[in-house]
């Protein structure tokens, strides 16, 4: 599987822009590299921001179609973060007197299909994102090709019982962010933990730049393989790198150390 990573500076509140730019990317970058996979980070369009007046995106708008069609026309699985506006998000149980924006992880497969759709399990309390966004409570798994892979959004990274939950079930679980420069270290030691513990592929893709609550961020998009090895991971500069990952390897370690067949039921 060819998985292709994009950081990049998303203007704040600027939805026109980042579709410009993505498409940009798209038509000279990732149709070179002819990846199967390619994954954005959190709130791409928008950077991270809790005024959803501005973030707000309905699957009938832009960044939805153009998510789709770039999927379609590029024939890869695209994982990005979208705030979706939504008043009936896939059937996850939550409290409908919330608002019904949802920092939200979605999946296209390769007709542009909406294949899954994740919405962010623990909202960045520091930030008053559940007072904006709120929590899901459901994880989610999807295929591509024959790999089973789950996703989740930043802060869920600092809570390995989610992905522990997942952890029998996928063998490359996606870590999309806006993860700030200032506990960077936090990201790489945490994703390389998670890819160890449960014995799986880790793609951690962050943005770089910053955004207008005047928050730097360092990038450091990385992936890492179930054994902790560092495959290719990115400085702080806006950039795309792609890596080539075989699945087969998960089933291979988690034969040769079978570790997760001793966790205790919970």
């Amino acid at each position: 599987m060819k998985i292709t990573c994009i950081q990049f500076n998303a203007v704040w509140h600027d939805v026109a822009s980042n579709l410009a730019h993505l498409k940009t990317l798209f038509a000279s970058k990732v149709s070179q590299e002819k990846p199967q996979v390619v994954v954005l980070p959190e709130l791409f369009h928008s950077g991270f921001s809790m005024d959803t007046t501005q973030t707000a995106q309905l699957r009938s708008g832009d960044v939805f179609q153009a998510l789709s069609a770039l999927a379609k026309m590029h024939r890869v699985t695209l994982i990005a973060g979208v705030a979706l506006e939504d008043d009936q998000p896939l059937g996850d149980p939550l409290d409908r007197s919330s608002p019904n924006v949802f920092n939200t992880a979605m999946v296209f497969d390769t007709d542009g299909n909406e294949q899954a759709s994740y919405i962010k399990n623990h909202a960045f309390s520091l930030a008053d994102e559940h007072l904006h966004y709120p929590q899901g409570h459901q994880q989610v798994l999807f295929n591509v090709g024959e790999t089973p892979c789950s996703v989740f959004i930043c802060y869920d990274l600092r809570f390995p019982e989610l992905f522990r939950k997942m952890a029998h079930h996928a063998e490359v679980m996606f870590v999309i962010a806006n993860w700030p420069q200032s506990r960077q270290a936090h990201w790489r030691t945490l994703l390389t933990a998670r890819a160890i513990e449960n014995q799986c592929y880790m793609v951690g893709v962050n943005r770089v730049g910053s955004d207008g609550n005047d928050l730097r961020y360092a990038g450091g998009s990385i992936v890492v393989s179930p054994m902790g090895e560092t495959l290719c991971e990115m400085d702080e500069r806006a950039q795309i790198q792609s890596v080539v990952i075989d699945s087969r390897k998960v089933q291979t370690v988690r034969k040769q150390f079978p570790f997760l067949q001793d966790m205790k039921p919970t």
